[in-house]
């Protein structure tokens, strides 16, 4: 089964549903079928689909607006919309203009909100010389958003050393 034709929008019962399904499993494509993140990079993970994503959530919703925002390739650019909409991060609608399509965020796309905030941190934190100009991420009312942090279900702290994978077997 080809990756195309199990991905919500080829599916018309499935349309707009933003999740890969249980079909998913079979393809062969999967550079670590098992693995939850080696998947997600399979889907998202290369530099410019995180990037449209990105503006996507900045309010980006046009080719041109991708297109001046990110700087890449037209070529590119209409691989990565086709992609995203493919696997139903994206979801294309009539602008309200009637005139042209516009891509907005999938709920699926609006999943990855935690995983571009934890990449914009690390950024920050490793990516920065002390005192560099950056952007900076702010809520509604204009408050820098705070640093996010993985708790376990008591509250604790997790890191690499108080977590492991469990494998399949």
């Amino acid at each position: 089964m080809s990756r195309a034709s199990s991905t919500p929008a080829a599916n018309p019962d499935r349309a707009g549903e933003g999740r890969a399904g249980p079909d998913r499993g079979a393809d062969p494509d999967w550079t670590d079928p098992e693995c939850p993140v080696a998947r997600a990079l399979d889907l998202v993970g290369d530099r410019w689909s995180l990037l449209v994503v990105r503006d996507a959530m900045d309010g980006a919703r046009s080719f041109t607006e991708f297109h001046r925002r990110t700087g890449v390739a037209r070529n590119i650019l209409t691989d990565r919309l086709r992609k995203l909409t493919a696997h139903g991060v994206l979801a294309q609608r009539t602008a309200a203009s009637g005139r042209r399509q516009e891509y907005v965020l999938t709920d699926a796309g609006r999943d990855l909100f935690l995983v571009v905030l934890a990449l914009r941190q690390w950024g920050e934190r490793h990516a920065f010389a002390p005192g560099e100009p950056r952007s900076t991420l702010v809520d509604e009312h204009g408050t820098p958003v705070p640093e996010v942090t993985a708790t376990g279900a008591d509250g604790t702290p997790l890191g690499t050393g108080t977590t492991r994978v469990r494998k399949v077997q």
